[in-house]
């Protein structure tokens, strides 16, 4: 039995509307990886989205599952959002503490381009107002290059879109 971790976390960051489902079901797919969304388990539960003591304690129970399935040496992509650097760094580390590779994902896009996303998948209700989509964008911690360079180049996959 192999005694050191080979899995791969990929945290997949972004605001509501950029496109991080999107992106986290391929790599999910291509990758033969398992996808862990708190989004999915809130709605396939029935409760609200907006809901953040079980948000977190459902995030809390995804990291115990992403640390044992990265010790199976398996590639897990998080789908949380990861707004702030301090939440990223954490998962790095005790990622990272398993011997596991860790890559950061960051997707984006326009406040304009969010609020017409988020209203036309019509996902959450209540609807997230476009002030508050707005508000989010300016209190997002976006990834810098410094950041970027503590992760591992992200694996190559083939739909056309580049790494970030």
């Amino acid at each position: 039995m192999q005694d050191s971790a080979s899995g791969r976390l990929i945290i997949v960051c972004g605001l509501p509307g950029s496109g991080k489902t999107t992106l986290a079901r391929s790599l999910e797919e291509r990758l033969r990886g398992v996808r862990l969304s708190p989004d999915d388990w809130m709605d396939a539960l029935g409760v609200n989205l907006y809901d953040v003591t079980l948000r977190a304690r459902i995030e809390a129970l995804q990291w115990i599952i992403t640390q044992r399935l990265l010790e199976l040496g398996l590639v897990v992509i998080i789908e949380w959002g990861t707004w702030a650097r301090a939440e990223r760094e954490t998962l790095r580390l005790g990622a990272r503490a398993l011997g596991a590779a860790v890559e950061l994902r960051f997707v984006s896009a326009a406040p304009d381009v969010l609020i017409d996303r988020i209203q036309r998948r019509a996902r959450e209700d209540p609807a997230i107002p476009p002030d508050s989509v707005r508000e989010w964008f300016d209190l997002f911690e976006e990834p810098n290059e410094a950041e970027l360079a503590l992760y591992d180049t992200p694996v190559a996959i083939d739909d056309g879109s580049e790494p970030r």
